[in-house]
């Protein structure tokens, strides 16, 4: 009986001993991860091994894959022969190799070959059997009538992600209309709210709603690779223009659909917040500025020497500060006109309330916080403004220039799908690649 009890007891003993050297061994793979210096030393590019094929032209497709292909995803950008992506032509102004400027914003990181989709329905099969996404911004049915649409692709390869980008959908009235960024923004109220208060409606001075599609499917698609882990299937996403419009109104749609408000044009002022504006300075430079607390407004009335505004009852709330907008904006753009833009910068630089010049394109890029940034980077004959997003450990890099029109064709060909030199120079002679 002792014999037994012993050998229990010792069952329990290592048994307990085991699980407490399992839990150590654990916690320590936990808190202790391979060292930074380790890890920099792989490819640690977090979309390396994915292969994307981009049909896309102009900006909210490109825009989408460029961001991917920042994160190590291989871009093959398929584009039409002798013309390519239309961005190609928008001149002036060009690079010093005379590549439009428009090209270059958006399109490093790929590689250009050329396919004539009538004639290379096949060509599309075998390099969509190779790829784990698709992206193209046709009209909808445009795919699908050349045989290459999503349920064409999918019997090739079911763990395609399958991207169609467009104006408005592949459903309602308007889904076999072509969509243009402005058209979209007019259409969805964005040109609507933009503009001076008595003025004419007002076009963003960048295609916003492209870009902010290009970044809602961007997001697709990467969640799109997620749930394929786990489903071992592709699917297909649809974004557009119109959509990802009016999804950004955010709170001036929230004002509509819940408070029965209009939205209006304010200039660079905001509706619920005062101040909160662009202000002309002594040489006719613009200084904004923005109080969105009572504390932020309080300090602000101090730095540009009004500190009486601080207790007049009127101005006490922001709400009362709305309430009085034109008289509370006329004093403080009266003081803001006796000083130079440069001059409230340097009184301004220790304040905590959010302000900032109103800068033209060669002062965004001589801004100190800008090149801190080290936003713009060098490649090849190309300056790029780089990715926004910064990893402690992925990396996020600019690597590829931006291709001249089917220059990778060829070692594509041979790389991807493994054809012979007879095979490539047969698809020369049909006119099917260029």
């Amino acid at each position: 009986m002792k014999s037994k009890l012993f050998s229990l007891r010792n069952f329990f003993l290592i048994h307990h001993q085991q699980h407490f050297q399992w839990r150590r061994c654990l916690a320590t793979n936990v808190q202790n991860p391979p060292d930074e210096e380790t890890q920099t030393s792989k490819n640690l590019s977090p979309l390396k091994g994915i292969r994307i094929l981009d049909l896309s032209r102009i900006l909210a497709g490109p825009f989408c894959t460029m961001l991917l292909g920042d994160l190590g995803a291989e871009i093959i950008k398929v584009e039409k022969p002798g013309t390519g992506d239309e961005t190609r032509n928008w001149l002036p102004p060009k690079t010093s190799t005379g590549l439009s400027c428009y090209f270059v914003a958006v399109n490093r990181n790929k590689q250009s070959i050329t396919i004539d989709l009538k004639k290379g329905k096949d060509l599309l099969y075998q390099l969509a059997q190779k790829s784990d996404v698709l992206v193209e911004n046709f009209v909808p049915g445009t795919m699908e009538k050349l045989g290459l649409g999503y349920t064409d692709l999918q019997k090739v390869n079911p763990r395609l992600i399958y991207c169609s980008v467009s104006g408005y959908g592949s459903t309602g009235p308007y889904a076999t209309r072509g969509g243009y960024d402005v058209i979209a923004a007019s259409i969805g109220g964005l040109l609507h709210i933009t503009g001076t208060r008595d003025g004419e409606p007002c076009k963003v001075g960048v295609a916003m709603t492209d870009l902010a599609t290009g970044l809602y499917l961007h997001g697709g698609i990467m969640a799109a690779l997620i749930q394929r882990q786990s489903t071992n299937r592709g699917q297909k996403i649809e974004s557009n223009l119109l959509s990802t419009q009016v999804s950004c109104l955010v709170n001036l749609a929230s004002n509509y659909l819940n408070g029965g408000v209009e939205a209006k044009r304010w200039g660079t002022a905001h509706e619920s917040i005062v101040p909160y504006e662009a202000f002309r300075t002594k040489d006719d430079r613009w200084m904004t500025i923005g109080a969105g607390s009572n504390e932020l407004f309080h300090e602000m009335c101090e730095v540009v020497g009004l500190p009486h505004l601080k207790t007049t009852e009127k101005y006490s709330t922001n709400a009362l500060r709305v309430e009085y907008r034109e008289e509370l904006i006329g004093i403080l753009a009266n003081q803001i006109k006796t000083k130079t833009c440069t001059e409230w910068t340097e009184e301004f630089k220790l304040s905590k309330f959010p302000y900032g010049p109103v800068n033209n394109i060669q002062e965004v890029f001589s801004d100190p916080q800008v090149k801190a940034s080290e936003l713009v980077q060098e490649i090849g004959s190309y300056k790029v403004v780089g990715p926004a997003v910064k990893y402690s450990l992925a990396q996020n890099t600019v690597r590829l220039p931006p291709p001249e029109l089917g220059q990778h064709t060829r070692e594509v060909l041979r790389n991807v799908l493994h054809m012979s030199g007879s095979e490539i120079e047969e698809l020369y002679q049909k006119s099917i690649v260029s």
